[in-house]
């Protein structure tokens, strides 16, 4: 069945083919067919050709050319041999190779005249023939034109939709990431500091500092999910908030504004926000920082947030964090830089252009 179903077209043209052509033959009554071995010879082998045309278009149409060229004037009575041809030729075109298609058509239809024009009074097709059959080969063409461009719409469409539902899971992935990651390395430092630590007050402040991280950890999911469901999205102002779960957890947050605060494109401060919330959860985590300065920057083209510690420095570790930012980055047309510093510690900076670049 997987076969019939791979070459129905195939199929139904050949029936069509042979089927036409015996009624032909039987028609032309108690004539001797002229060279009937050889038409039906040049039927079957254009048959034959056309179960190839999904690897060969090209030479498949200019062998079922051949194949009618030798057919019409050499054999009695015409059969539909030319029926084989006109499918080779629409296939040709409808795989895209639409000017070969045309020039087999022009070939084909110059063959004629040339053969007709020296046949003299013996013609076999008259001019309002010639040019019917002229106006369907070239339909064909425009047919296969069609389709071909058709497709290639559709194939564009879905790998479009395909890309954009592989961006949504990455954003997807982006904003889980950055709100279950700042809070929970948060609990994770203030956990390590409740198990280990020996101080019965500094262990209860810990567990304190742990249970009101987790209720804004549970917050953020909820104004997450809110967000992807077309809800307001993080804003810069939250900065402060930021600072303050920071400093909960032992680090000095200072907050500097560079120029005149404006409102921002939605994306723009999404993405502008995550960037320092990340930093900071990178510094809780893995800088043994003092002090975070968190700069934020406003021109009237883009804004930069630049969040510089004190800590260790050193190279950064490739991971999800980096690599996130600097994908929100990117796809605002901004640019991502995250560095050690010449004077100590590490530092993250980010310039988002108010203006998507197209």
């Amino acid at each position: 069945m997987a076969i019939l179903r791979r070459y129905a077209a195939e199929i139904a043209v050949t029936v069509a083919v042979i089927a036409g052509s015996v009624v032909v033959s039987l028609g032309a009554g108690a004539e001797t067919p002229r060279n009937a071995a050889v038409g039906w010879v040049c039927v079957v082998l254009a048959c034959a050709a056309l179960f190839l045309r999904r690897r060969y278009p090209l030479p498949v149409a200019i062998f079922t050319a051949a194949c009618c060229a030798v057919y019409y004037p050499q054999t009695d009575p015409d059969g539909f041999v030319l029926l084989a041809f006109a499918f080779a030729l629409y296939n040709n075109a409808s795989t895209g190779r639409i000017r070969s298609a045309a020039v087999v058509a022009a070939a084909s239809m110059g063959g004629v005249a040339i053969g007709e024009a020296a046949a003299g009074a013996s013609r076999q097709v008259d001019n309002f023939a010639f040019l019917l059959m002229a106006g369907w080969f070239l339909a064909l063409v425009a047919v296969g034109a069609v389709t071909y461009y058709r497709r290639e719409a559709e194939r564009t469409k879905e790998a479009e939709a395909r890309r954009r539902a592989t961006d949504e899971r990455l954003r997807i992935a982006r904003e889980l990431h950055d709100v279950l990651g700042h809070n929970l390395a948060l609990i994770n430092v203030q956990a390590g500091a409740a198990l280990h630590g020996k101080d019965p007050a500094k262990a209860e402040e810990a567990l304190t500092t742990i249970k009101q991280t987790s209720k804004e950890a549970l917050r953020e999911l909820r104004a997450t999910l809110g967000m992807l469901r077309q809800a307001d999205t993080p804003s810069l102002a939250r900065v402060a908030e930021l600072a303050e779960s920071a400093g909960a957890h032992g680090l000095t947050v200072r907050t500097e504004i560079d120029g005149t605060a404006t409102e921002l494109p939605p994306d723009v401060e999404h993405a502008a926000f995550r960037v320092v919330q990340e930093a900071l959860t990178n510094v809780a985590r893995h800088a043994a920082a003092n002090t975070v300065v968190v700069r934020i920057g406003y021109t009237p083209h883009d804004v930069s947030v630049q969040i510089d510690d004190d800590g260790r420095g050193g190279a950064a570790e490739p991971g999800n964090g980096i690599r996130g930012m600097t994908e929100r980055a990117e796809a605002l047309g901004g640019e991502l830089v995250a560095a050690a510093r010449e004077d100590g510690g590490f530092r993250v900076r980010a310039r988002l252009p108010l203006r998507v670049k197209k």
